[in-house]
C-alpha cells in the first residue's frame, strides 16, 4: 500500500499527464494506492484542472507557502505508511518507482532515485553549485551521497514525521531530510534513474535557494552533530595560529605571534562551546525535545 504525494505549483500544462502517468505505474505494482496532490497556491488554471480530475485527493493552499510545507501536508494526509514523493513537471521517471520499492522492501528506511543524464548536468551554472553542495553535505553526513536533493523518494510516513520540526518548508526539504536520516543512523539507499527535460519553467531560484540550502545544512549539522562543526572551526583556528607563529619566526613580526596566540585562545574557546553544545544536544535528546 503506497501513498504518492505530489506537490504542485503552476503546472497546468503537465498535471493531467503526470496524474495519468502515476496511475498507470501504480496499477502495474498491484498494490492499493492513493495519489495526493498539494496545490501550493497556483495562480494559473491548475486548481480548476485538479477539481476536474478523479481518483486523487487534492489539498489546496491559499497562497504559495513552499515545496517542503506542501510535502509535509501531503504526508500528514496520507492513509498509507509507505510514502512516494515525486514532482509534477514530468522530470522524474516515475516508472522506476517499482525498482525503488523493491529496494525499499529490503529494509531500507529511505530509497532515493539518484538522477543522471544531460538534462540533470547540462547547466553550467548549476553544476558547480551542485558540486559544492554535494561536498558539504557529504562532509556533514560522513558518507557518499550520489544525489543530495532528488525529489523522487520512498520512505515511511511515521519515521519522516519525527523529523518535521527540523525540515525546511522550502526547496531544501529533500536535502534536510537526507541529512536527518543519515545523521541519526537510518539506512538510505540510492537507485540510479534518468532525468527528463521539465515541462514548463523551473520554480527554483538558483542562488537564493542555494543560500537557503546552505543555511539548513549548517542548522542540521549543528543539531545532529555539533562537535563536528565546532572541531572543524577550532581546527581552522589552529591552522591560523600556526601560520601566525610561522610568520613571526620567519619575519620576526610581533603581530604574527600575537595573531597566533589569539587564534589558539579562540580555538580553545570554540572547543569549549562545542562540548557545551554536544551536552545540550544529549540533554534535549533524552528529554525528546
Amino acid at each position: 500500500m503506497i501513498s504518492v504525494v505530489i506537490p504542485i505549483y503552476n503546472e497546468e500544462k503537465a498535471i493531467t499527464e503526470t496524474i495519468e502517468y502515476v496511475k498507470q505505474v501504480c496499477a502495474t505494482m498491484r498494490l492499493p494506492f492513493e495519489i495526493i496532490v498539494i496545490d501550493d497556491g497556483s495562480t494559473d488554471s491548475t486548481p480548476a484542472i485538479l477539481h476536474s480530475l478523479e481518483g486523487i485527493t487534492s489539498i489546496f493552499h491559499l497562497h504559495n507557502i513552499g515545496y517542503g510545507r506542501s510535502l509535509k501536508d501531503g504526508i500528514c494526509a496520507a492513509r498509507y505508511d509507505t510514502i512516494v514523493i515525486t514532482d509534477a513537471d514530468l522530470t522524474y521517471p516515475f516508472d522506476r518507482v517499482p525498482d525503488l520499492y523493491r529496494e525499499y522492501l529490503k529494509g531500507f528506511d529511505m530509497v532515493v532515485g539518484a538522477r543522471s543524464g544531460k538534462n540533470y548536468t547540462e547547466s553550467v551554472f548549476k553544476r558547480p553549485l551542485r558540486r559544492i553542495l554535494k561536498l558539504i553535505v557529504e562532509f556533514v553526513a560522513e558518507r557518499e551521497i550520489p544525489d543530495v536533493n532528488s525529489g523522487l523518494r520512498i520512505f515511511n510516513r511515521n519515521t519522516a514525521k519525527t523529523f518535521f520540526h527540523h525540515l525546511c518548508d522550502g526547496f531544501s526539504f529533500t536535502t534536510s531530510i537526507t541529512l536527518g536520516y543519515m545523521m541519526t543512523g537510518k539506512f538510505v539507499a540510492y537507485v540510479p534513474v534518468g532525468y527528463n527535460k521539465r515541462s514548463g519553467r523551473t520554480k527554483v531560484k538558483l542562488y537564493r535557494d542555494s543560500l537557503r540550502t546552505m543555511q539548513y545544512i549548517l542548522q542540521a549539522a549543528m543539531y545532529y552533530n555539533p562537535l563536528k562543526m565546532f572541531f572543524s572551526l577550532a581546527f581552522l583556528c589552529v591552522i591560523c595560529a600556526f601560520s601566525g607563529f610561522l610568520m613571526s619566526a620567519l619575519f620576526h613580526l610581533r603581530v604574527g605571534f600575537l595573531f597566533g596566540t589569539g587564534s589558539l585562545l579562540v580555538a580553545l574557546f570554540v572547543l569549549c562551546l562545542g562540548f557545551l553544545a554536544d551536552l545540550l544536544k544529549q540533554i534535549l535528546s533524552k528529554g525528546n525535545i
